[in-house]
């Protein structure tokens, strides 16, 4: 029987048993259970991890040491004391016995046959080590890929700088924020970053576009968003799916998927046409009106009805609730937003609609954030590589401001035939497998790779694959450098353990110094400890790690520009034009439209419906769907159906189903159905990160269906590279047979 050459492996070992014991489990607001004594609680200073907004808070132990209480810092401008589920939840991944606990190695007997064995740190690093060396030597460092995600991610990209490679990428660009950030870049000559620096506690009106707060629970945003409709905000949702946040709002507009570049030309067409638009402001900051105005008088709300399914009178209607609230509106750029292949030009839209409306740099709009630096260690200069990830795009994607994964997948493809190509991965804090779009793409890049490292806390799809396994203790049980957040004051933030690692697991910045030993590049980790270099450069910014570790937060005061335009201020945006450019001479340089264009995008055939997912404020994708605190608030995906298509289709409430996608591909599990009126009839609805397919995850193996499947179909943004991942559709299955599964008569 032929095998593949990286078989897919359970997190199983041969050899001697894994560390076990376990630790007392506490429900998700972190009320302890189980001491019965008198707690003596010790805090100590952290940042959550279990999703980008990175909340500050108190990590409590209790008398035996162990962690059992986290609690939001009150002086973070991120989460002002309040944690949301899942970073109140974070202790779970502490607790998890289900974690990598030691180092594991691929290993293969004289049958052919695949399994981990466990290993030491000296072995597993030494292994690391001599396979870097070695496809050096081979094919250049360049070869080497780094895919990233959070703060661990920081450690490893020091490191393989300093190997040689530039093919660093983490997959929150091109799957996720990336069209948002070019798009804003374009226009007011500024990417947004995180958290987006949005004024939504003095806002009038606010528009939601595919941004779905309360699910996304993007804690300090949802926070002022309770704050804005206590004063009396208007809130507009455009969504075919009546979310959390529709249901708070004055206006729900169930759109039709794929034309909201429609809706918002139309928009900006009663925008212009009626004159709500700040005429000072436009006429002092921006590049382009007249143009516009000519080019948008074909998008009426007439035209945009028979596109979007809007009626032209809601169109208007909102267009004025936005017009009566410039400039203290907010038209939200969002956050995932990859949908069709033309996001970037449809975020132009969101972004000129708010120049329009002369939010940009305004109380209630979009204020001008700032940003702590930290000063670290003086380190030799990096090598700098004889490619990247650049030239394998072929001249395309100029605009992109930082590395597209799905390129840097393609270069370490079978198909590709160029001299540059990847030949081995280091994967940190990334499930790749269940983040890219097109499994069946990723695992042959996997496959085509000789040699794949990855770290992670918990076992994952890409531990599977890997070659050597490092297990990561938890950001509850390290140091890591302080976050730097933007915001309306810049602040830091501290992280430092709050107890030893479980099991066998190390921080990465400890690995990365240990593998720079090995790699003759300890130069570039010029200490003994990560503490002294966070002291560094604590102390150049006037403060220490002791007195970090007693407040966890410092606000600074604002040494640049004001947070808002003063009166008539004299601005130069860091545009062509020096100008907010409505017309983007950037774009049209580069050969694409200089206004944002519509296209009709395909539509699902008879029987088949648009395939929609999103979030749950419980979760953050699959690096929770296996934690014990959140798995208990949702244990897995269901998928939305309209009333009308289960009629049709005789389905019932928590019946499981199976999807089939327009290219043949099955979903692997089955999910339960879930009956709503909350969904347009021409679209179905999950939850992203469930259906894991790694056995060792007890509570997240097989729990509802892996979204990811379904998403074979996909759309290249042709200004940033992007993934689309929206344009794929899928017909409902109610009966399995063997490999095959077909619609019961």
């Amino acid at each position: 029987m032929k095998t593949t050459r990286r078989e897919f492996l359970k997190i199983s070992t041969i050899g001697a048993g894994g560390l076990l014991f376990s630790t007392p489990l506490f429900n998700v607001f972190g009320k302890n259970e189980t001491p019965k004594s008198e707690i003596k609680a010790k805090r100590y200073a952290n940042y959550c991890e279990v999703c980008f907004w990175s909340c500050a808070l108190w990590a409590y132990t209790n008398s035996d040491g162990e962690i059992w209480k986290l609690i939001g810092n009150q002086t973070d401008p991120n989460c002002n004391g309040r944690l949301c589920p899942r970073g109140t939840g974070g202790i779970g991944m502490y607790n998890d016995n289900d974690r990598l606990k030691t180092p594991l190695i691929r290993v293969q007997d004289a049958d052919g046959n695949q399994s981990f064995k466990e290993a030491s740190w000296e072995e597993a690093l030494d292994l690391v080590a001599s396979k870097l060396k070695t496809i050096k030597e081979k094919h250049g460092a360049e070869s080497v890929a780094l895919f990233k995600h959070g703060s661990s991610g920081k450690h490893f990209q020091k490191l393989m700088q300093a190997y040689g490679t530039g093919n660093i990428s983490g997959p929150a660009y091109a799957q996720c924020k990336g069209p948002r950030e070019e798009a804003f870049k374009l226009t007011f000559g500024h990417a947004l970053h995180s958290p987006e620096p949005l004024d939504i506690r003095d806002s009038k009106c606010m528009v939601l576009i595919g941004s779905h707060l309360g699910e996304n629970m993007h804690n300090g945003q949802v926070q002022e968003m309770s704050d804005a409709i206590d004063n009396g905000a208007t809130i507009i949702t455009v969504d075919p799916r009546f979310s959390t946040a529709a249901s708070k709002s004055k206006y729900w507009l169930p759109i039709k998927p794929a034309t909201d570049i429609a809706l918002l030309l139309a928009w900006i067409n009663v925008i212009i046409d009626e004159k709500l638009y700040d005429k000072e402001y436009v006429e002092q900051y921006t590049y382009g009106f007249d143009l516009l105005k000519n080019y948008i008088q074909r998008f009426t709300p007439e035209w945009a009805f028979i596109e979007t399914t809007i009626k032209p009178d809601i169109i208007r209607k909102t267009a004025r609730e936005m017009g009566k609230a410039s400039p203290a509106v907010i038209v939200h750029p969002g956050r995932h937003v990859t949908w069709y292949g033309d996001d970037t030009q449809r975020i132009r839209a969101v972004a000129i609609l708010n120049a329009l409306l002369g939010s940009w740099g305004r109380r209630g709009g979009f204020f001008a954030p700032e940003k702590a630096k930290l000063q670290k260690m003086k380190t030799p200069k990096n090598p700098k590589p004889a490619w990247s990830w650049r030239d394998l795009s072929f001249g395309k994607y100029n605009l992109a401001s930082m590395a597209i994964s799905n390129i840097v997948v393609d270069a370490s493809h079978p198909d590709n035939t160029s001299d540059k190509q990847i030949k081995a991965w280091v994967v940190i804090g990334t499930n790749l497998p269940t983040t890219l779009p097109d499994m069946k793409h990723t695992e042959e890049a996997i496959q085509n790779q000789e040699f794949i490292v990855a770290i992670d806390t918990m076992p994952a799809e890409i531990t599977s694959y890997a070659d050597v396994v490092l297990p990561e203790c938890t950001y509850l049980e390290r140091y890591d450098y302080p976050r730097l957040a933007q915001h309306r004051k810049p602040n830091i933030s501290l992280r430092i353990p709050a107890t030893e690692p479980r099991f066998n697991s190390k921080p990465a910045w400890w690995m990365a110094k240990e593998l720079s030993n090995r790699l003759g590049l300890a130069d570039y980790f010029p200490y003994k400890t990560i503490e002294e270099d966070i002291e560094y450069g604590l102390k150049l910014k006037g403060t220490s790690l002791e007195e970090m570790k007693k407040i966890g937060v410092k606000v600074l005061e604002r040494e640049y520009q004001n947070l808002y335009f003063k009166d008539n201020e004299e601005i130069e945006f860091n545009t062509n034009t020096g100008k907010i450019e409505l017309y983007s001479t950037e774009l049209q340089a580069n050969g694409f439209d200089p206004f944002p264009k519509y296209t009709k995008h395909e539509q699902p055939q008879a029987g088949y419906y648009r395939f929609i997912y999103g979030r749950a404020p419980m979760h953050t994708f699959s690096r929770t769907t296996n934690n014990p605190n959140l798995i208990d608030l949702q244990d897995q995906n269901k998928l939305w159906v309209n009333p009308k298509v289960a009629k049709d289709l005789g389905l019932e409430k928590d019946q499981k189903v199976w999807l089939k996608n327009q290219d043949g591909i099955v979903s692997t599990f089955p999910i339960k159905i879930r009956i709503t009126e909350r969904i347009r009839w021409d679209c179905v609805y999950t939850v992203h990160g469930f259906g894991r397919n790694n056995k060792k995850l007890k509570r997240g193996y097989a729990a509802g269906m892996m979204d990811t499947e379904m998403i074979s179909n996909v759309k290249i943004d042709d200004v940033m590279g992007g993934t689309g991942m929206r344009s794929n559709f899928v017909t409902i299955l109610t009966k399995k047979t063997d490999k095959k599964q077909e619609v019961e008569s």
